[in-house]
């Protein structure tokens, strides 16, 4: 028996002690939650007369309000009869309630009677009530399995008397069970308890871990069935096996309220950061993401798709952060990025954070050549004057991991994960505190007595914490000058410089240096609806939305994302065997094929936005525009150079090939519905302009003409535009043969197969602008996905329309869209996937590629429209 469980403080003061807040924390936070309450003396402060035992309004609040959460079950498990106990009650039908401890549930008996138990029954009611008649006071309730004798309010001597003649009689038959409570004894003709009773709930509802409040000898059953994260609360003094004690009833209704605090704060993330307002941080290895409040809530490690180390974006501050602020709080006065740069600086009054990700350090030692002190770092630099508080918290794996921290030297040790990882931070005393398994360090700084400066390095793949023998400011320049030199080069238009300017590098950011993969975007599972299931791992290479993330770079006058890119798509389809139709739509950063998509069920999701996902099930996916964007970023790089590489030329050649083979086929197309294959317009078009930028290549680079090729295209496009025609609608729609419409069928004429002028395409451009466009959004579709929920309004389909209007001669509409887009940019200027025109935020996973891909081709083209 656990006689000491944190009970003396708690009995004392009134108040929950921290430990069991602690615990609170941890279970609020689990995947599939049963809470479950006795009644009386629980939820119902004990009375004399049991029949005025009424619930406390605070409990009543508590049990209510977790009964309506997601993912959460109450349970009112009582030794009351089921019909008492729902008449006393009166609580909500979404709290199931459970009687005569374990016998009855409101969902039916756990077991019928049979006859001869209802013959026992009927035996048991008649000699207790000749033990009740002999003993004044003595009261009985009956109940559908049992009856239980009540002597609360009963002469002592008469109690002791009646009890001895019911345990030396009808509680010593065979087939009777026992259970003592306070001034209780119940005799059941069914062999149950509330420890079974609680089991039972858990199993039909698969909980994750189970909470259990009780005050009597009764809930000791259950106590005693509890096992690995769940939790028990015992009410009032005695010995227990419950890990935890609260004095009273009202103390109980307290713990509960704070278990609807913690779970509503976790399965909702109501004060979730605005997806837009997070800014990037990349050096050409990974990327993290900062809050304007200066608060690392992402970092993978050590690819852009490898396990977060910081999830506080998709799972709360369990899931991992790294936190800089004042110790006295406020607001930063803003958050900006260093002009040409990817170092961001986050400015309270007095405080300046700045941030970047440097790359492995390189330092000669004594001894001659120069070593590498491990891989990527964050850096963080603190200047100003008064005290800055710290707070370190990393999850390896997604929080999949337990942890530890050990203070060492000059800084903290990561333990526990598969790299090692260290925090260099000399002069920090760190406080390190264990939660469930997970160890977080804390700290606070006086600026001022460390001479207005503290350096923390968060240093991935070594545990030195060795000193650097170059200055931070040195090795900032560093860092920065690469960035800076990159966006020199670049051609910027005079439209949206500064915009365009922060989305090439947002895009380079993007790109993984070591093998020229291209990232869809920085993130997984961010939002296309908050609190829905439209959520997403766009962390991997796309090769049609890299091929166009390239192409827009070459439009700006950098080829190296592009030449990178394509030996990277060279080795994909080298390994396809020779058979090139056979690519995937996507690859890891490293060009293999992704696992399986899982989900991270112990992550609450951005705002409540569950399920987070690992993968992508679209890697199955047949997808034949992929070729079409490959093709036309060869013909790009080839004009911008002046000639086609080897690899170029067989990366070209496969492409055609691959439409060749496959063109005429059905594909889940652009935007990878989980339905059916269809013949999409999008597909279509991508396939004959696979081909015609293929001939554009052999023509103007010295290749001999290629006949065949030319049928082919001819081929395709009469097929496209024959088909695709939708006579009700007067426009290309989805796909052959359906009414609905879709934002990629503005590339009929995007691409060149028909003429800015043709009046099929202006059709379609009228028809999608009414069906789609809202504000300063274009939807890609309202056609039913076969997934619940809806989404926000796409941007790289706002900036279709924004050139779709330029093609057709409307460029006054073409620069007021493209002003309402720039506008929906977060403070730093990035860009999520989506835009939701009625919230006014952003949705979905941050910064996009297409996103920003879109806005440079457009202030392009406007560019170039001012020019004429």
């Amino acid at each position: 028996m656990n006689t000491s469980v944190h009970d003396e403080t708690a009995l004392a003061a009134g108040v929950l002690a921290p430990e069991l807040r602690a615990a609170i924390g941890r279970i609020a936070r689990v995947p599939q939650l049963l809470v479950a309450c006795d009644y009386d003396g629980t939820l119902a402060p004990i009375v004399e007369d049991p029949s005025k035992a009424v619930p406390l309004p605070e409990s009543v609040a508590a049990v209510r309000a977790l009964a309506a959460l997601p993912q959460t079950t109450v349970a009112v498990v009582s030794g009351r009869a089921l019909r008492d106990l729902a008449a006393l009650s009166r609580l909500p039908s979404e709290v199931h309630l459970v009687g005569s401890h374990g016998s009855e549930f409101d969902i039916g008996f756990v077991e019928r009677l049979s006859p001869e138990l209802i013959a026992v029954r009927t035996r048991l009611r008649d000699v207790l009530r000749e033990i009740a008649n002999a003993h004044p006071g003595v009261r009985l309730e009956r109940k559908p399995a049992s009856v239980a004798v009540h002597t609360r309010g009963v002469d002592p001597q008469v109690a002791a008397a009646a009890i001895d003649a019911v345990r030396t009689g009808p509680a010593t038959w065979d087939g009777v069970t026992v259970t003592q409570g306070k001034e209780v004894i119940e005799l059941s003709v069914v062999a149950t308890h509330k420890g079974t009773a609680v089991d039972q709930l858990r199993t039909q509802l698969s909980a994750s871990a189970v909470l259990f409040i009780g005050d009597d000898v009764t809930d000791e059953n259950a106590f005693g069935n509890l096992h690995g994260p769940d939790m028990g609360i015992k009410i009032g003094p005695g010995e227990t096996k419950a890990d935890y004690r609260v004095a009273e009833p009202i103390e109980a209704a307290r713990a509960l309220g704070l278990l609807l605090e913690t779970r509503r704060h976790w399965l909702f993330g109501e004060r979730a950061v605005p997806i837009e307002r997070h800014s990037m941080l990349a050096n050409g290895r990974t990327v993290a993401l900062l809050t304007p409040e200066a608060k690392v809530t992402w970092l993978c490690h050590p690819k852009p798709d490898s396990a977060a180390i910081f999830a506080d974006l998709v799972g709360g501050g369990p899931a991992g952060h790294f936190s800089v602020a004042p110790e006295r709080g406020g607001i930063p006065l803003g958050q900006r990025y260093r002009s040409g740069t990817m170092t961001v600086e986050t400015r309270w009054s007095g405080l300046t954070v700045t941030d970047w990700l440097d790359k492995p350090a390189r330092e000669t030692t004594p001894d001659g050549p120069a070593v590498v002190t491990g891989d990527s770092t964050l850096v963080r630099v603190l200047s100003g004057s008064g005290k800055i508080r710290v707070e370190f918290a990393p999850r390896p794996e997604f929080g999949q991991v337990a942890t530890q921290l050990q203070p060492v030297g000059d800084g903290l040790l990561v333990l526990g994960s598969n790299e090692p990882i260290a925090l260099y931070s000399p002069g920090m005393e760190w406080q390190v505190t264990n939660d469930g398994g997970y160890e977080t360090a804390k700290a606070v700084v006086d600026l001022s007595a460390a001479g207005g400066q503290v350096v923390l390095e968060l240093r991935f793949g070594t545990h030195s914490l060795e000193h650097h023998r170059r200055t931070v400011h040195d090795r900032q320049a560093a860092a920065e000058q690469p960035w800076k030199d990159w966006v020199a080069s670049l051609r910027l238009p005079t439209t949206a410089r500064d915009l365009v300017a922060r989305s090439a590098l947002t895009l380079r950011g993007l790109c993984h240096e070591a093998t020229g993969s291209i990232l869809a975007a920085a993130t997984t599972s961010l939002p296309e609806e908050l609190g829905g299931v439209r959520n997403w791992d766009y962390r991997y290479c796309w090769l049609r939305d890299a091929a166009m993330t390239a192409r827009a770079l070459v439009d700006l006058g950098s080829t190296e994302e592009a030449e990178g890119l394509l030996r990277w798509v060279d080795g994909c389809i080298e390994r396809t065997g020779g058979h090139p139709e056979r690519l995937h739509p996507l690859y890891t950063v490293d060009g293999y094929e992704l696992g399986a998509e899982a989900v991270i069920d112990t992550l609450p999701g951005y705002a409540g936005s569950r399920p987070v996902r690992v993968g992508n099930l679209a890697n199955h996916q047949l997808q034949l525009d992929v070729f079409g964007p490959i093709a036309d970023l060869i013909a790009a790089v080839a004009d911008a150079r002046g000639s086609v590489r080897d690899d170029e030329w067989r990366v070209l050649e496969n492409m055609v090939e691959a439409v060749r083979r496959r063109w005429h086929e059905p594909d889940h197309g652009i935007w990878e519905a989980r339905l059916p294959p269809r013949h999409h317009i999008f597909s279509k078009v991508m396939c004959w302009m696979t081909v015609d930028r293929a001939l554009h290549v052999v023509r103007q680079h010295g290749g001999e003409d290629r006949p065949e090729w030319v049928e082919l295209r001819d081929r395709i496009g009469a097929n496209v535009l024959e088909y695709g025609w939708h006579s009700d609608v007067e426009a290309y729609s989805v796909a052959y043969g359906d009414e609905d419409m879709d934002a990629s069928s503005l590339w009929i004429g995007l691409s060149g197969l028909l003429p800015g002028d043709d009046p099929r395409f202006l059709s379609t451009v009228l028809r999608i602008e009414a069906d789609l466009r809202s504000g300063p959004v274009v939807y890609r579709y309202h056609w039913d996905d076969g997934l619940p929920g809806r989404e926000g309004g796409f941007h790289i389909c706002t900036a279709w329309l924004i050139e779709a209007y330029l093609r057709t001669g409307r460029r006054t509409d073409a620069e007021e869209l493209f002003a309402q887009m720039i506008d929906t940019a977060g403070p730093t200027g990035l860009l999520p996937e989506q835009y939701d025109p009625l919230a006014e935020r952003g949705l979905g996973n941050h910064p996009q590629a297409y996103s920003h891909l879109g806005l440079i081709r457009c202030a392009l083209l406007l560019d170039n429209m001012l020019k004429q």
